[in-house]
Formats: C-alpha cells, sequence, structure tokens
C-alpha cells in the first residue's frame, strides 16, 4: 500500500451554475506563509476568510449544497474498499533518448554501424512528403506528465491523522501532491 496525506483540506470557493455556468467545489491545501503568494490569492483567501493555502484545486460535483466556504474536508469521506483515480506529476526524468523514451531498438553493435547505435535511424522519406510528420517519436523531455492511476482500493482509513492507505502505486516521487477523487470506471 502507499500511504497518503489526505487533509485537512478546506473549502474555499463554490462554483455554481447560475454564476459560472457549471458546480464545483474549490479545495485548499497546506498552510503557506504570507510572503509566498500573490495579493490576487490573498484577496481570494481573505474573501472566503480562510488561511492561504499552498494547493488549490477544483472538483465538479453535481449537488454542492451539503459545502459551505471554510468547512474542513477530512479522509473519513473516504470508505474502506472503495474505488478511487489518483491523478498527480509522474517523476521527471530530464531530457532522454529515443531509446529510453519510446522503448526503441538500438541497432547492431557491429558491421560498421559506427557511433549512432542508440539513435532512432530514418525520421521520414525524402522526396514525398519531405518533412517530417507531426508526432514523430524523436529524443526530448521524459516524465512531469500529468498521470492518473485508476481503480485503486482504500484499505485503510486513520481519521485522526488524515491518512489514507492505497492499494498500488501513485504517479510521483515521494512527497508530490496527488489528487484522490471517485473512480470514474466503477469496475
Amino acid at each position: 500500500v502507499t500511504v497518503v496525506e489526505a487533509g485537512p483540506c478546506i473549502v474555499v470557493c463554490k462554483k455554481t451554475v447560475g454564476k459560472e455556468g457549471y458546480s464545483s467545489v474549490q479545495f485548499g491545501f497546506g498552510d503557506v506563509k504570507e510572503s509566498r503568494i500573490n495579493k490576487p490569492l490573498k484577496g481570494h483567501f481573505a474573501k472566503a476568510e480562510v488561511a492561504n493555502k499552498k494547493v488549490l484545486k477544483e472538483f465538479r460535483f453535481s449537488n454542492i449544497d451539503h459545502f459551505n466556504v471554510g468547512d474542513l474536508i477530512k479522509a473519513d469521506i473516504f470508505n474502506v474498499g472503495e474505488k478511487v483515480d489518483v491523478t498527480g506529476l509522474s517523476k521527471g526524468k530530464g531530457y532522454a533518448g529515443t531509446i529510453k523514451r519510446w522503448n526503441g531498438h538500438t541497432l547492431k553493435a557491429t558491421h560498421g554501424t559506427g557511433p549512432v547505435r542508440r539513435h532512432f535511424g530514418s525520421i521520414g522519406a525524402n522526396s514525398d512528403p519531405s518533412r517530417i510528420m507531426k508526432g514523430k517519436k524523436m529524443a526530448g523531455h521524459l516524465g512531469h506528465e500529468k498521470v492518473t492511476v485508476q481503480n485503486l482500493v482504500v484499505t485503510k482509513i486513520d481519521a485522526e491523522n488524515n491518512l489514507l492507505a492505497i492499494k498500488g502505486a501513485l504517479p510521483g516521487p515521494k512527497g508530490s501532491v496527488v489528487y484522490i477523487k471517485d473512480s470514474v470506471k466503477k469496475a
């Protein structure tokens, strides 16, 4: 299992169909010094009369009547055995070649391949289409992208310490922020 600190989160803002065109609730997590946030966010937190938060995340709900600005949301909103989806940023691995980034095959190591054994070979035709096609798999930045792992099971809840034990691996390095919500695919 992976242990996650799940709160306490505070309701910072409610968005309604009448005003914004959709219904959602904005949660804040993790206290931060006032010098670390900009003036628009200071005004946003002052209007809600809540402490400054490091992370803001909006979740859409069909019914937001049971949420009020300033309410604390703790880990006990989940149940043991419930399936959840966890979203986060994957581990960043920097600049990577095509072999590591796209699982390409290396060229043969002998018979004159030369110093280009880990290159990807041809990247396109010569005369037609006379350009490199969009989406061609090439070297570049690997990792640090939004990843969602679906249908993970909540195995244990520690309500007084706001900890969740989730079966399976979660995206991102240790200490990173992840977003947990009800599973989309109820499999």
